[in-house]
């Protein structure tokens, strides 16, 4: 599920613009359950220009929109449903901003569908963030954890 074709196949089931898609790859998908993707936050991006001038970090409702584009993601794959039409984010639960993204550090995410009724579906997710570490001459990643879940309802 790593290819561009995967990714491009699965991204054509969100109603989103390429603008405003924060799924770069997809790690994990089990159609109509669960997945796991990741956006690696380039720092081009427009908004960070005003969020915030001179120290840009990715906005944390923008967290909550990339976990949500994952869970339709999840959703509209499922081989025994048809894809929703007009998929749209109606509703966020006990969701928390416990951290942020900056440019050069890579957004994790996870979507798992708790729930479907009709053209209603829910999703617990979660982000976390890797990123190069600090440490002078240091090599690895550390992995700074946002996992209170977002609660998503998508109809």
């Amino acid at each position: 599920m790593n290819s561009a074709a995967d990714l491009q196949r699965a991204l054509n089931l969100l109603p989103h613009g390429a603008e405003f898609r924060f799924l770069d790859r997809l790690t994990k998908l089990n159609p109509g359950h669960s997945g796991e993707s990741e956006y690696q936050v380039r720092g081009d991006e427009p908004f960070l220009r005003g969020h915030f001038p001179g120290e840009p970090m990715f906005p944390g409702v923008l967290l909550a929109e990339a976990a949500a584009q994952l869970a339709g993601v999840v959703a509209q794959s499922d081989p025994k449903i048809p894809p929703l039409k007009n998929l749209k984010l109606t509703a966020l639960r006990q969701v928390k901003i416990l951290g942020t993204a900056r440019p050069g550090e890579t957004i994790l995410l996870e979507a798992k569908l708790t729930g479907r009724l009709g053209n209603l579906v829910q999703a617990q997710t979660a982000a976390s963030v890797e990123r190069p570490d600090g440490v002078a001459g240091g090599t690895g990643f550390e992995r700074r954890s946002y996992r209170a879940g977002l609660g998503h309802i998508l109809t």
